[in-house]
């Protein structure tokens, strides 16, 4: 047979030196891992240069090297070998040893010689023992020493193998067999009585430990086809040599194949330091440490799994379907392979490495299906969110709406989570729900808030446009009931606004302090909006207070513009307006929202107006021990009401006082002016002077009547150019702006009188010239009927009465124009 058909292979040298590689390449070779505990190990022991190799070789059909009887008997065999029986089911490993009794080891070294004999018992099932058939019967034979060996290192395995112990007499001769067997079992009972064994094993019975068996075989060198025959006759019994009935088949404590090369390992460490061996101990190290193997080579496979990649990369990105039942069917496959290496283990053993490579498994994957649940999660949030979107845009109540859509996408997230669940592990999704549901809470909550916001925005901005003009109409006014109709504006409105927004508000369904907050919130934004206008009207009440005063000022009871003709009793129009004025003063001081009376306008007009008006009743309530109007608030008001303290409107009133004093100087002054327009007489002391100190110019005009006649031609000249130019008209504008016109219109007017003189006095009067005399009288009269009185108008400031005066001197310098237009038309 081919050489890497058996694969022989030292597996310990000489040296005791194991052969890891060797092993390793031999156990691939034959790939025993695939056997599981279907092999069986075979050895043979014996004296050296018995023939062992040459009879594993002819039996076993392997290349063991045998000994050249030319070159000597000596040592062939050194060690440990093994190779594969070839041909033979099951698959069977060979062990060669080295033979025992080797002049080469001397007689004192026989250590070596134990510790290989304890390897082969506690490997092999079946061990051949070759033996000489001369030294059957013999007390001295060379078998003894092997034959206690044998037993002597059986007492160090605690729970030993049944293992089968085939006796191969050598060199048979004439006795038959059946008178050869007896004689040697009974030698091998007296060396097994002989044995010194353990307090355990004092009664056991060499049956416990061993199936004994013989056989014979001629010699090899004398009848050498003889020898074969029987030997291949021999080697049938080792055809499924494991199987009930066949040489090994009740061995016990086997090692499945994949650990048997961990194994042997293990127990030449063992027996090389001298320990005891523990079979049974062993048998669970080897099934923990191949079983550990067997799912670490799982899981590194696992790790690398091209389904299991594929599988983690899509869960990265997206929600997987089916994810659990994927993700379990990779762990299935996994699983089953380390169930098919690891079946022949111990149980106990295999289970508990099973469990851990399941614990490593999920280890591995529970990323992934946190992932998955967490994918599960954005998912189930994004779709409630759109459903809470569009129930919402259909008008739907809000409550509701959370509650339906909630219990749509928690279900839906259930059902994930079912998908995404796998066998192997009971997996808790209660904190990705509770996650789940905390983001729920957290987008209603938001939501809650922007709608409960543009809800309140809503009635606020509604409130707000109620309030705002009417409320300021109301404070432009300022009339005595102006905070009694803001109050009732003020209620009436709020009343509108929640009636509208309580209703609104009921489908958040809000608890009772919420809705009441709410609301209350709204009637605090009403008055806000309110006292932000006061606030404002106080900031500009010297401007409000001053229009009061020119309004009332210039301007009667009807509202027209007064005329100060003289007749108008100033003072009292002042006090009155005055009056008007202080009136909105004390409106704007404070804020009267709470129906809670005040003294301030009493105090007002008490101090301010110093008792110029009729206030007995008012004057009645105030004490008179202090000024009120020295202090920073008022009696009866709340700082948080107070618009203006008591300082503050002294100072507006004195700021008030010194901006209208002017309007009322103007008018005063356009008083004396119109007297002055409509009184052309001078003054009776003006006349007695004039009489006493003209009287001799008087006497001369009546002493020549030529001066008298001069005199009146030149009353009569200057009375034309009095009424040609429209002297008074003239004057109406200012004395100023009167000479001034006067002197560009003087020239052309005396021209004009005395061409029209001479055009009479020739008798000729020119075409056109009554008509365009009655043309400018008719301009003259239109422009004294148009030209306004200069104190028919008021003066509420110096800017408006510089415009007035502008206005008015355009206005008339028209006649002058009209009347240079006519001058020019005559002329041509």
């Amino acid at each position: 047979m081919g050489k890497e058909e058996c694969c022989s292979t030292q597996l310990i040298d000489a040296n005791g030196e194991f052969n890891f590689k060797g092993l390793h390449n031999f156990v691939s070779s034959v790939k025993l891992s695939r056997c599981g505990l279907s092999y069986a190990v075979v050895a043979i022991m014996g004296p050296q240069s018995s023939g062992k190799s040459t009879l594993l070789n002819h039996l076993f059909y392997t290349n063991f090297r045998e000994m050249d009887a030319f070159r000597g008997r000596n040592q062939t065999t050194k060690g440990i070998w093994i190779a594969n029986a070839v041909g033979i089911e099951p698959l069977t490993i060979v062990m060669d040893l080295e033979g025992t009794d080797g002049r080469e080891r001397g007689e004192d070294d026989t250590t070596f010689e134990k510790q290989s004999a304890l390897f082969a018992l506690a490997v092999a099932d079946v061990v051949l023992i070759n033996m000489w058939c001369h030294d059957i019967g013999r007390e001295q034979a060379a078998n003894k020493p092997l034959l206690k060996t044998v037993f002597q290192v059986m007492m160090h395995l605690f729970s030993p193998r049944k293992t089968t112990l085939l006796f191969v007499i050598r060199d048979k001769t004439k006795t038959p067999l059946e008178y050869l067997e007896p004689i040697l079992r009974e030698d091998i009972q007296k060396i097994w009585d002989a044995v010194r064994k353990p307090q355990a094993h004092k009664d056991t019975q060499l049956s416990e430990f061993f199936n004994v068996e013989v056989t014979a075989l001629p010699s090899y060198e004398e009848k050498e086809e003889q020898f074969k025959d029987q030997v291949a006759q021999l080697r049938q019994l080792f055809f499924h040599s494991i199987s009930p009935g066949g040489l090994a088949g009740d061995r016990r404590g086997v090692v499945p194949a994949s650990g048997f090369s961990y194994s042997v390992q293990q127990i030449w460490k063992v027996i090389k330091e001298n320990k005891d061996l523990d079979l049974p101990a062993h048998k669970v190290m080897v099934a923990t440490v191949r079983c550990e193997e067997i799912a670490n080579e799982k899981f590194s496979s696992l790790m690398i799994n091209e389904d299991w990649l594929a599988l983690e990369h899509e869960v990265q990105e997206d929600a997987v379907r089916n994810f659990g039942r994927r993700l379990s069917s990779i762990l299935d496959n996994f699983l089953s392979e380390y169930d098919a290496e690891s079946v022949f283990f111990e149980e106990n053993v295999r289970s508990s490495k099973r469990q851990q490579f399941i614990s490593k498994a999920l280890q591995l994957v529970h990323p992934a299906f946190i992932s998955q649940l967490g994918h599960l999660r954005v998912k189930s949030l994004k779709t409630f969110k759109t459903q809470l979107e569009q129930l919402l845009r259909r008008g739907e109540a809000f409550a509701a709406s959370v509650r339906t859509c909630s219990e749509s996408c928690i279900t839906e997230f259930d059902k994930g989570c079912s998908d995404a669940a796998i066998r192997h592990a009971n997996w808790d999704a209660s904190k990705v729900r509770d996650k789940l549901r905390r983001d729920i809470e957290a987008h209603v909550s938001s939501v809650r808030n922007d709608k409960l916001s543009e809800l309140k925005a809503t009635y606020e901005k509604q409130i707000t446009a109620a309030l705002a003009e009417p409320v300021e109409s109301l404070f432009e006014v300022g009339g005595s009931e102006t905070w009694a109709s803001i109050r009732k504006l003020l209620k009436r409105e709020t009343d509108v606004a929640i009636s509208c927004f309580s209703p609104a508000l009921s489908g958040f369904e809000l608890d009772q302090d919420a809705f009441d907050r709410m609301t209350q919130n709204l009637k605090d934004y009403a008055r806000s909006v309110v006292e932000k206008i006061a606030r404002e009207e106080a900031g500009k009440v010297l401007m409000r207070m001053k229009d009061r005063f020119n309004t009332v000022f210039s301007h009667d009871i009807d509202s027209i513009p007064r005329l100060w003709t003289g007749k108008e009793d100033i003072k009292s129009i002042t006090l009155e307006a005055r009056s008007e004025s202080l009136k909105l003063l004390s409106i704007v001081a404070a804020i009267r929202l709470d129906e809670k009376s005040d003294r301030i306008e009493s105090i007002l007009f008490s101090r301010l107006l110093e008792g110029k008006i009729s206030l007995s009743s008012r004057n009645s309530d105030i004490a008179d021990s202090c000024d009120p109007l020295a202090s920073i608030s008022w009696e009866e008001v709340s700082p948080e009401n107070t618009l203006l303290t008591p300082v503050q409107c002294l100072s507006l009133w004195r700021q008030f006082m010194a901006e209208t004093e002017y309007t009322i100087s103007q008018a005063i002054s356009a008083q004396e002016s119109y007297r002055q327009s409509n009184n052309w007489l001078p003054p009776a002391w003006a006349i007695v002077a004039m009489i006493i100190l003209g009287f001799n110019e008087f006497m001369l005009l009546l002493r020549n009547p030529l001066y008298l006649f001069i005199l009146f031609v030149v009353y009569l000249f200057g009375k034309a150019l009095w009424i040609q130019m429209d002297i008074p008209g003239e004057f109406q504008n200012g004395i100023l702006a009167g000479l001034i016109s006067i002197s560009s219109s003087f020239l052309p007017t005396v021209m004009d009188l005395l061409r029209r003189l001479a055009v009479e006095g020739q008798g000729n009067p020119a075409p056109g010239t009554s008509r365009t005399s009655q043309h400018v009288s008719s301009q003259n009269f239109r422009s004294q009927v148009n030209s306004p009185n200069p104190v028919s108008s008021s003066v509420p400031s110096s800017s408006v009465s510089s415009n007035i005066s502008t206005e008015n001197d355009f206005e008339y310098t028209s006649p002058q124009l009209t009347h240079r237009r006519v001058t020019q038309v005559e002329q041509e």
